[in-house]
């Protein structure tokens, strides 16, 4: 039986439970071919001191969405994936409504994946460019 997009959206985020990504309220709204996008909403939570996002939340929600694809667009029965390098150029202060974190393959081999990470507002302003790189490492048998 093949799930429909809504039922393994559910799927994806219930294994989000009792993970930072609850903590944070990071959410995965859609998938495509290759691509996997989740938001996370900007307040306090998430706050710098002065009142705007913090670029270490919006450095886990990029980490969050690429491993979270990188998981599920590789065979998860034969390995299991680890992020190994991320870097952020944030671009643009965030105060209230959400940001949208949209992981894009860059490269995905059988070991090593790159991912592109475009973080955006409620108005389609970009607000932080990210590169994950993760790793796929054979499961013990």
């Amino acid at each position: 039986m093949q799930l429909s997009k809504q039922e393994m959206l559910q799927q994806a985020n219930a294994a989000c439970k009792n993970t930072l990504m609850e903590t944070l309220e990071i959410e995965i709204v859609d998938f495509g071919e290759d691509t996997l996008t989740a938001r996370m909403p900007v307040n306090s939570r998430v706050y710098q001191p002065d009142g705007v996002l913090h670029g270490g939340a919006t450095a886990a929600l990029a980490e969050s969405v690429g491993s979270f694809a990188s998981h599920i667009f590789m065979n998860i029965d034969e390995v299991f994936v680890r992020g190994i390098e991320i870097t952020a150029n944030h671009l643009k202060s965030v105060r209230d409504g959400y940001v949208y974190a949209k992981a894009s393959f860059l490269h995905k081999g059988r070991t090593t994946q790159l991912l592109d990470i475009r973080v955006t507002d409620d108005d389609d302003n970009l607000v932080s460019v990210c590169r994950l790189s993760t790793i796929s490492l054979p499961r013990k048998k």
